[in-house]
């Protein structure tokens, strides 16, 4: 299947909806990456924390397919906050992942308690500059964290990487994004599982002949996000990429759009981080 692209604010053109790995390491891991890449998605996340990056690249070898042709994403930890540190990160998670170059490298948590992540997008800048990374990216940053970023490099991230479902849809995070040419991707997009099962979302599933994660994701493209759900199970995989072939009403996104319970749901980036 061929997977409509986005296109960042500095040009590159990303897949509309990727493969995450976690918590996918080992035996399983490796296959369930070879799987995904046969099955057409172009797409890979993964971070230095989920310890699995050698299994990544191992699966992206393995797969036939091309490496220009993977949009591979990666994270680094806390530990590497600073402009040489973000070179560092690089560096290593190249290393493990057997390649020469990364598509989008993710600043992983803000942890504003240590206050250097200003620092490492300014690292990240200079690896942009350097053609070292194609984009750059932060993840689970809030708008108040964003801020102090372009504030301080004149620079927004081309991606902003957060938990987002239609129980918690962030919509400051959103809105904040879309108005700095920001592309919001949806980590856990249909996690928990009992989200599967919420009312409103199994009815626009069974109005559309499609199953409850396929409407999920698909709510978010048509609100132009890329989303990155996980599984190991081919069928599975198929199943998430075949939510392209769903189209909701407008009636429909309103109905998702109403399941927003705020923040609660999600992890208060203020006060975690690694």
């Amino acid at each position: 299947m061929t997977i409509p692209n986005f296109v960042l604010s500095n040009g590159v053109s990303i897949p509309a909806m990727g493969f995450g790995t976690y918590p996918l390491r080992g035996p399983e891991g490796v296959a369930a990456v070879r799987s995904a890449l046969s099955l057409g998605y172009r797409l890979i996340d993964t971070a230095e924390n989920y310890g699995n990056e050698i299994e990544v690249g191992q699966g992206l070898r393995e797969s036939g397919v091309a490496r220009e042709e993977v949009f591979l994403t990666t994270k680094f930890n806390r530990e590497w906050h600073s402009v040489d540190g973000a070179r560092h990160a690089a560096a290593a998670s190249m290393k493990r992942l057997g390649v020469d170059y990364l598509d989008l490298l993710l600043i992983h948590w803000p942890n504003p308690d240590q206050d250097r992540y200003i620092e490492a997008f300014q690292g990240l800048l200079a690896l942009l500059d350097e053609g070292i990374v194609r984009a750059v990216g932060t993840s689970n940053f809030k708008p108040a964290h964003l801020e102090r970023v372009r504030a301080a490099t004149g620079a927004s991230p081309h991606v902003n990487q957060i938990n987002l479902t239609p129980w918690a849809a962030r919509v400051p995070s959103v809105e904040y994004d879309d108005a700095h040419h920001i592309l919001t991707e949806s980590w856990s997009p249909i996690k928990p599982a009992t989200i599967l099962a919420d009312p409103v979302v199994t009815s626009v599933a069974a109005a559309h002949a499609a199953t409850p994660a396929q409407v999920i994701l698909r709510w978010d493209y048509q609100h132009g996000r890329l989303a990155i759900p996980k599984s190991s199970h081919p069928a599975r995989q198929a199943e998430n990429l075949a939510s392209f072939d769903v189209t909701l009403t407008d009636a429909d996104m309103a109905a998702l759009d109403g399941l927003d319970q705020g923040e609660s749901r999600v992890t208060d980036s203020d006060h975690f981080g690694h």
